[in-house]
């Protein structure tokens, strides 16, 4: 399933680029487009990470096909781009990439005011789930504004050996946009978050980066 990394990265380009030139018109509709806000853990000794065969799984069932389909495929491409070798059978991966996404509805008091997301803020003193990292708890701003509905869109990626232990990247992209902004389709929405995610990877560890879209668009 490795695609070369230069047609892929052709192909990223083009999607920001098609999403660019719809957002200059979707501006005078009034839609709302936040910073995606990313944190990441790194284990201190992250053996193999970028290397090797790598397989995907959900954490839960995802029952919307087109999601799934949309964040496997956008995960397989980056992972491609960072020198993975993206398998469908698990049993014979050197590592497993599990992946959580959701997709949440703001309330009208949060839209009107501004209000702090949390992120980070591990269980057991570490990471999101008590892996690695140092646990720590920042937040974004959604802010205030009257321009439509917004939903907060947000991708979970742990990385740990196929073998089992302890993880050796977690990573959690938070994505605030109204329904009608140019990025609000989960085909996009899934390729912003998951490029953003793996931006300048594997990261500092414990580390809170606030990432615009027309960055990635640029690149």
């Amino acid at each position: 399933m490795s695609q070369n990394p230069l047609s892929l990265q052709a192909r990223l380009r083009s999607i920001f680029a098609a999403v660019a030139v719809i957002g200059v018109s979707a501006c005078t509709g009034g839609s709302f487009t936040g910073p995606i806000e990313v944190t990441r853990f790194v284990a201190q000794q992250p053996a193999n990470l970028g290397q090797g065969t790598i397989a995907l799984s959900f954490a839960e069932d995802l029952k919307n096909e087109g999601a799934r389909d949309a964040f496997r495929g956008a995960l397989a491409d980056q992972l491609s781009l960072l020198g993975y070798t993206v398998i469908d059978n698990a049993e014979i991966a050197d590592q497993i990439a599990t992946i959580e996404t959701s997709r949440s509805a703001l309330a009208a008091e949060q839209q009107r005011n501004p209000v702090s997301v949390g992120v980070g803020g591990g269980v057991g003193g570490g990471g999101f789930r008590g892996g690695v990292g140092g646990g720590l708890g920042v937040g974004i701003n959604l802010g205030g504004g009257s321009r439509g509905p917004r939903v907060l869109s947000e991708l979970r990626v742990m990385i740990a050996p196929a073998a089992g232990g302890q993880n050796l990247w977690e990573g959690r992209a938070q994505f605030p946009t109204s329904v009608n902004s140019p990025y609000a389709p989960v085909d996009i929405n899934a390729r912003t978050l998951a490029a953003a995610l793996f931006q300048d990877f594997p990261g500092g560890n414990g580390e809170t980066v606030s990432i615009p879209a027309k960055d990635l668009v640029e690149q």
